[in-house]
């Protein structure tokens, strides 16, 4: 009798694990049937193009925090990140040109990030408390810089003397705009395309080098791994870099979607949306367990929510109590996940 009870129990538990393991995947299906009963517009090319064109600052920024949390840190300085790198970015299209402006744009994610990390270390925050506070005022730093070099004036890209023809196709280009063919390709966008490549990269990274590998014993135990022998320190610093790198790319998608950016908007809850989406994805919140394919099914159904709630027209404010929801939810079962591990 007692056997057949422990079997039962493990049957349970079972699947139990498989509905914890899979709920982001059953949620984004679910998702997508009611919003198709409700809404007939959600199946049209258009929105599907719509969808996948919105795989772009948050989706960047996403893979940048992935690193970040999987090493059992945080960081809330990415409004600040964005709006400084940003607003320099554009500053210089008309000095040096588009391309090498970008290319100083990402240098300066790096070396941004790069700091952060190296402030954390030198600081001994080596815990997620510490870097949350500490990351949350270089935000306020980065911002008021960026305040300053623009005089708080949005900055138009309307009035940029050189062409941005990146700019531009990154903004609305789909991959038959390049070589020049009507078929299915047709409606994807381009920043879908450099989502899909920095997403192979990472990837990659993650799984098959042992730096990628290291993150991962970093953020399950930082004690342990400093005394296994793994450089824990220049881990936290390569982890900032990584975001601060993923950061630029996503300030780079972020003024590519407008015509005006403004330096107290443009980098608006990109940390929230961003650790919501990791959470959500399935990565530990406490570290050590996650990757970045996980982050792409919270992007995936952070983005899906959105559109099916502006296709239904919710109101904004109840929108953003669904978001509340959905992270409150997914740290819930982060918690549940790490209690059961």
């Amino acid at each position: 009798m007692l056997k057949q009870e422990a079997l039962k129990k493990k049957r349970l538990n079972k699947v139990g694990d498989f509905f914890m393991e899979y709920l982001v995947l059953m949620a984004i299906v679910a998702l997508v049937i009611v919003t198709a009963i409700v809404e007939p517009r959600f199946l049209t090319a258009n929105n599907f193009r719509n969808i996948m064109g919105q795989f772009g600052p948050l989706s960047f920024t996403a893979l940048g925090m992935t690193f970040i949390i999987l090493g059992g840190f945080i960081d809330l300085s990415l409004p600040g990140m964005i709006s400084l790198i940003a607003m320099i970015t554009l500053s210089l299209f008309d000095v040096i040109g588009e391309v090498p402006a970008m290319i100083f744009g990402m240098a300066l994610g790096v070396f941004l990030g790069a700091f952060n990390g190296t402030l954390l270390v030198r600081v001994g925050a080596t815990t997620q408390a510490k870097a949350l506070f500490i990351t949350f005022g270089m935000s306020q730093i980065y911002g008021a810089i960026s305040q300053l070099i623009t005089g708080g004036h949005p900055i138009s890209r309307l009035f940029i003397e050189h062409p941005a023809p990146i700019t531009q196709n990154l903004s609305s280009g789909t991959i038959g705009d390049i070589f020049g063919f009507s078929s299915f390709l047709d409606s994807i966008p381009i920043t879908f395309i450099v989502f899909l490549f920095f997403l192979a990269i990472l990837f990659i990274f993650q799984k098959k080098t042992v730096l990628g590998r290291s993150i991962n014993y970093t953020g399950g135990n930082f004690l342990a791994a400093e005394l296994g022998g793994i450089p824990t320190k220049r881990i936290m610093v390569m982890i900032y870099s990584i975001c601060g790198f993923m950061v630029a790319i996503g300030a780079i998608a972020a003024f590519s979607r407008t015509p005006v950016a403004a330096p107290e908007i443009i980098g608006a809850n990109y940390e929230r949306d961003s650790i919501m989406a990791v959470v959500v994805g399935g990565t530990s919140l406490t570290g050590g367990r996650g990757n970045v394919l996980r982050t792409v099914l919270g992007v995936s159904l952070i983005i899906l929510l959105s559109n099916c709630m502006n296709l239904m027209q919710i109101n904004s404010h109840l929108q953003e109590v669904f978001r509340g929801a959905v992270l409150v939810t997914a740290i819930w079962l982060d918690h549940r996940r790490h209690a059961n591990a």
